[in-house]
């Protein structure tokens, strides 16, 4: 149910015909709204429990529209309140996929990688699904996976009571050899949370992207995950490679980009995502 305060802030705004709760809101409430001033798509949270959550989802959506590569709804408001804050976007009737969607999907993602910037990272922090992801900016993309990816999210991990001594070891480890094992490229504008999930097809056949992590890193990282859970074809990386080039090695430095990832499933539900990290560490020990 939307709560009052929201439904009091949408009425001064317009007057609402229907609302219909959407699937896949983990963190958020997620409605369709039917109203005078158009058809909407609503998500509500805790103004508390995740501050600022929701301005900072409307300035990745701008920087990947402003990209003018991949769609992405329209911000309409974020709206702030006393207890709840909420986010009003265009509304994306979706269809089924055609046979060359994923191709063309692969080759518009390495097109959004070609924007880049003078550094990694971005100019604010924002949020990784429900956990803070910092973006403080470096020259040197070794040094920002380590610091502000791995190493942020390991000491949540620990502080949750999720990892033992001996996986702190194997990170201690792989650290040290981080150099070796990763390759540098340009930064790249990076959706950051590309799981199939964060996809839709748009009723005109476009590929669409939602609920982006934005920052500007290597672009290997948004490839890993689209092979975290599965849902990207084969032709997806045709697609990708048809437009720009991958450096040779990439698909083994996919586990350890998935690390990041992974370790906020650890913090956030523990269980075999821990099991998932130690193998990843074992395989680069």
């Amino acid at each position: 149910m939307i709560p009052d305060e929201i439904i009091a802030f949408l009425e001064s705004r317009f007057q609402i015909h229907a609302s219909r709760a959407l699937a896949g809101g983990d963190i958020n409430q997620v409605y369709r709204i039917d109203s005078s001033g158009g058809v909407f798509c609503l998500k509500i949270n805790s103004a508390g429990k995740f501050p600022e959550m929701f301005i900072k989802e409307a300035k990745g959506l701008s920087l990947l529209q402003a990209a003018k590569e991949l769609r992405v709804p329209s911000v309409v408001e974020v709206i702030t309140l006393t207890h709840y804050s909420a986010i009003l976007l265009e509304f994306i009737n979706t269809a089924e996929p055609v046979k060359d969607f994923m191709f063309r999907f692969g080759a518009s993602l390495a097109k959004l990688h070609d924007h880049t910037a003078s550094f990694y990272g971005l100019d604010h922090d924002n949020y990784m699904g429900s956990l803070p992801q910092s973006n403080r900016k470096s020259s040197n993309w070794i040094d920002f996976f380590r610091e502000e990816r791995l190493e942020k999210q390991l000491r949540l991990a620990r502080d949750s009571g999720q990892l033992t001594g001996d996986t702190n070891v194997l990170f201690s480890r792989l650290f040290s050899r981080l150099d070796q094992l990763l390759s540098v490229d340009r930064p790249s504008l990076l959706h950051g949370d590309l799981w199939g999930g964060n996809f839709m097809v748009s009723e005109t056949g476009e590929p669409c992207l939602i609920d982006p992590a934005v920052y500007y890193g290597h672009r290997e990282v948004d490839l890993a995950m689209t092979k975290l859970f599965g849902g990207f074809s084969s032709d997806f990386y045709h697609g990708y490679e048809s437009h720009h080039g991958l450096v040779p090695g990439w698909r083994e430095r996919l586990d350890l980009y998935n690390l990041y990832p992974l370790l906020v499933h650890v913090t956030l539900f523990g269980g075999g995502y821990i099991g998932s990290v130690r193998r990843i560490l074992q395989k680069f020990s």
